[in-house]
């Protein structure tokens, strides 16, 4: 379980093909502080520490259902991912419940800098997993706990701080690229129990 706080950047060194899956390795600030079989979530994606280099590295490995579902099979050596790691029970919780099971990719629509602050328009579809975004509500982008200022069909903004923006990847999107999106687990929750309703409503 995450929070969707952002800990620290992460850059990939090396990125090697494994059957149908990926060996990532990074580096990051707080390496040396790393276990085998610790999870840490890369742009909002759940994965397992399974080397740890005498580099100051560490690999995890990305399956063919995680790439299938995020942007990981978009990145390349020298990218810089959001990284956390999971939380610790008695951990003040200051974004919102995390699994690190991304739902489905968005795109970056634009970005506009609003006098302090960045207002960043992600599309997605609907339909692919059944979930809209709510406004004043929470979705996760890249890792990132946020909340929604515009919920439309098909589309949402967010509102970056300069913090956010600077302590993330934020600040390397642009319009066109490719993000990952956990929508809140709560709301999915609901989405289900209403669906199971309605089918089950005579016909």
């Amino acid at each position: 379980m995450f929070t969707g706080i952002v800990e620290a950047l992460g850059k990939i060194k090396s990125i090697e093909k494994s059957g149908g899956n990926l060996d990532i390795t990074l580096s990051c600030p707080f390496t040396d502080e790393l276990k085998i079989d610790q999870s840490i979530a890369h742009n909002g994606i759940c994965l397992t520490v399974v080397a740890i280099g005498s580099d100051k590295t560490y690999t995890v490995t990305a399956i063919k259902e995680t790439l299938d579902k995020s942007n990981l099979g978009e990145i390349q050596t020298g990218d810089v991912v959001n990284l956390e790691r999971c939380m610790k029970l008695g951990d003040r919780l200051d974004g919102h419940m995390v699994q690190g099971h991304v739902d489905q990719t968005g795109k970056v629509k634009s970005v506009v800098e609003e006098d302090g602050s960045w207002r960043f328009t992600i599309s997605y579809d609907p339909k692919q997993a059944g979930y809209v975004t709510v406004e004043k509500g929470s979705i996760t982008i890249n890792g990132t706990s946020l909340t929604v200022v515009d919920s439309k069909p098909d589309q949402f903004s967010v509102a970056i701080i300069p913090y956010t923006y600077e302590h993330t990847n934020f600040h390397r999107l642009s319009p066109g690229d490719s993000v990952n999106l956990e929508f809140d687990v709560i709301g999915k929750y609901v989405a289900r129990m209403a669906q199971i309703n309605l089918d089950a409503q005579p016909g």
